[in-house]
């Protein structure tokens, strides 16, 4: 948890959902280059997210860049080679780690929530996770109603995407293959305190 209010959350997950096809995309075209900054030209000049507008094209590619550059060469590899489901899994991760709002409600309220077999999340349940962050984090309460709207209804479609929550609002565990959560578990504290499961994370066991 932070305690600094200087330390803000970036807010800027307003819209695009999980991005999971975009990331395939644009990871592939990493892969190749391993350069971020021509990484970023060659899909917006070649229009390669199929977006209808220029200005559209450019804003997708950047969130999907931003999102998946938190990922290390071992996870982008794994995420052009793995099933949907896999790679549904690496990229609700990525945005965990992008945006630690994100990371807080998966680790405090998703997989909380799970672990204590209540096994559903409603608006009211990210509503109240707000109103305690800001506690800490001042920057939530100067948000606009409309804004608060559409973080809720995007971090929702995330977790819809990732086929960890149903439309209805009841939380759906993780399968996770054996190589996500190597690939997971490698990290300290594990990732895979961001997802309701009841594989143990290094934080927990110890």
């Amino acid at each position: 948890m932070s305690t600094d209010a200087q330390d803000r959350y970036a807010l800027s997950f307003t819209s695009g959902g999980l991005l999971a096809r975009e990331a395939d995309v644009v990871a592939s075209v990493y892969l190749r280059e391993r350069d971020w900054v021509a990484v970023r030209r060659i899909v917006t000049e070649g229009n390669l997210l199929q977006a209808r507008t220029s200005s559209s094209s450019v804003r997708v590619t950047r969130e999907t860049v931003q999102r998946i550059s938190v990922l290390d060469d071992a996870e982008l590899e794994l995420l052009v080679e793995s099933s949907l489901t896999e790679r549904c899994h690496l990229m609700w991760v990525a945005a965990c780690r992008r945006y630690e709002l994100i990371g807080d409600f998966a680790e405090e309220v998703l997989r909380e929530r799970f672990l204590l077999l209540t096994p559903t999340l409603s608006i009211d349940d990210f509503d109240r996770f707000l109103t305690g962050k800001s506690l800490w984090h001042p920057e939530l309460d100067e948000l606009k109603a409309t804004t608060r709207i559409r973080l809720r209804q995007n971090l929702f479609r995330m977790l819809y995407e990732a086929g960890l929550c149903s439309e209805d609002g009841a939380i759906v565990p993780a399968v996770l293959s054996e190589r996500i959560v190597e690939r997971l578990a490698a990290r300290t504290p594990s990732d895979i305190r961001f997802l309701p499961t009841d594989l143990q994370t290094e934080a927990s066991a110890r």
